[in-house]
C-alpha cells in the first residue's frame, strides 16, 4: 500500500481563519445585549433564515435586527417576544448566554483516567485528558494521551462519529485513514473524518505517543 501524503504548502494556502483566536471577547459576553445577539443570530442560523426574511417575517427592519444580532442596541421585550415567536423558541431562550457558567478541565501529568476502548490490546494505553458534558455549543470534546509501548497482533481500526485531530509527540507510526496511510512523526498532524475506518497500522519506533482529540454532536 503506497504511502499517501496531502501536505499543506502554506506559501499557496489562501484560505482565511473563520475566527480570530487571538480575539478578547469574554469581557464583552458578559453585557446582556451581547449574549441576547449571538442566540438571536444562532437561531436564526438553525432556521436557515437570512437576516432579510426574518425583518420581513417580524416587520423588523433589517438594520434594527443587525443591531440587536451585534449587541449594539438593547431590544425591548415586545421585540424579544415577536422574535421568539418567529423563530419557534421560547423567550427566555436569548438569556440562556448571559454570565452562562464556563467550564475549564485541569488534568495534572500522570493524571489521566486510563480507559479501554473496543480493541485496546497489551501495550497500548489511552488516558482521557478531561471531559466536559452537554453545553450550548452542541458539541462533546474528548481529549485523549494514547501510549503504544509495544508490538501487538493485527492492530483493529476504528469507526466512529465526528472530527479527530492526531498530534505526534514521539515515536513513529504508519496510521491508516480508509485506503490511505500516513506516516507520522513528532510534530505532524492527521486531521480527518472519524466515520471511516482508522488507527495505527505499523509501529514504525516505540514508544510512540501522540495526542487524539474527537469531536462530536452531543446527539451523535
Amino acid at each position: 500500500m503506497p504511502e499517501a501524503t496531502k501536505p499543506i504548502d502554506s506559501k499557496d494556502s489562501k484560505t482565511p481563519l473563520m475566527q480570530d483566536p487571538h480575539r478578547i471577547r469574554d469581557e464583552r459576553e458578559k453585557v446582556l445585549e451581547v449574549a441576547i445577539g449571538r442566540e438571536v443570530r444562532a437561531f436564526r442560523r438553525q432556521k436557515g433564515m437570512t437576516v432579510a426574511e426574518l425583518a420581513a417575517l417580524t416587520g423588523l427592519s433589517i438594520g434594527m435586527l443587525s443591531k440587536i444580532e451585534n449587541g449594539n442596541t438593547s431590544p425591548s421585550l415586545t421585540t424579544l417576544q415577536t422574535l421568539a415567536h418567529a423563530l419557534s423558541v421560547p423567550l427566555t431562550s436569548f438569556f440562556r448566554g448571559f454570565e452562562e457558567h464556563r467550564e475549564a478541565v485541569h488534568t495534572k501529568a500522570g493524571e489521566g483516567v486510563e480507559i479501554e476502548r473496543a480493541g485496546t490490546r497489551a501495550g497500548h494505553q489511552y488516558n482521557l485528558l478531561g471531559h466536559i458534558g452537554a453545553n450550548a455549543s452542541g458539541v462533546m470534546v474528548e481529549p485523549y494521551l494514547i501510549t503504544l509501548s509495544t508490538e501487538s497482533d493485527i492492530f483493529p481500526t476504528f469507526q466512529h462519529g465526528g472530527i479527530e485531530t492526531i498530534y505526534m509527540l514521539e515515536g513513529e507510526l504508519l496510521y491508516r485513514h480508509s485506503d490511505n496511510l500516513y506516516h507520522l512523526c513528532p510534530g505532524d498532524t492527521l486531521f480527518f473524518d472519524a466515520d471511516a475506518p482508522h488507527g495505527p497500522e505499523g509501529l514504525e519506533r516505540l514508544p510512540a505517543r501522540y495526542l487524539s482529540i474527537i469531536a462530536y454532536p452531543q446527539n451523535g
